[in-house]
């Protein structure tokens, strides 16, 4: 966890021009329920708003929304920045509606987890929590 916490400090994200921001809210109270600090950049951020606010506020893990079928360009984005700032060791994980083919092409390129639509909500916690104690210490 950063900063020696036992806290996981997650950033909840919606890249592009998806408006609909219902569900990634529901997520992010659901986390923020479990003890997890959560921060909401709100809706329309660039992939580059994305990683210099998860830089800025040391997150764990960056968490994408995405319902507009951009994930193929905006996550490669996403994990090309961090690599370029030297914060690879963020964890960026993704959910909205994705294919399952793209799911295959989005964990080989380093993507810890999609988590679809119908994912229930301990499930995402669940996930979170196990992506970050296998990470171990950043």
């Amino acid at each position: 966890m950063s900063q020696g916490s036992d806290i996981i400090r997650i950033l909840i994200a919606k890249v592009g021009l998806d408006g609909h921001d219902r569900g990634v809210k529901i997520v992010a109270r659901t986390l923020r329920d479990s003890g997890m600090d959560v921060i909401y950049t709100g809706l329309h951020r660039t992939p580059e708003e994305v990683v210099r606010a998860a830089i800025q506020e040391d997150v764990d893990v960056i968490g994408v929304s995405i319902l507009s079928g951009a994930h193929m360009t905006i996550f490669p984005r996403i994990l090309e920045l961090l690599k370029e700032n030297k914060a690879d060791d963020i964890i960026v994980t993704g959910g909205g509606v994705i294919p399952d083919e793209e799911v295959d092409a989005l964990t080989k390129i380093g993507v810890k987890a999609i988590l679809l639509q119908d994912t229930p909500p301990q499930t995402i916690v669940e996930t979170i929590q196990r992506l970050v104690t296998e990470r171990g210490p950043r």
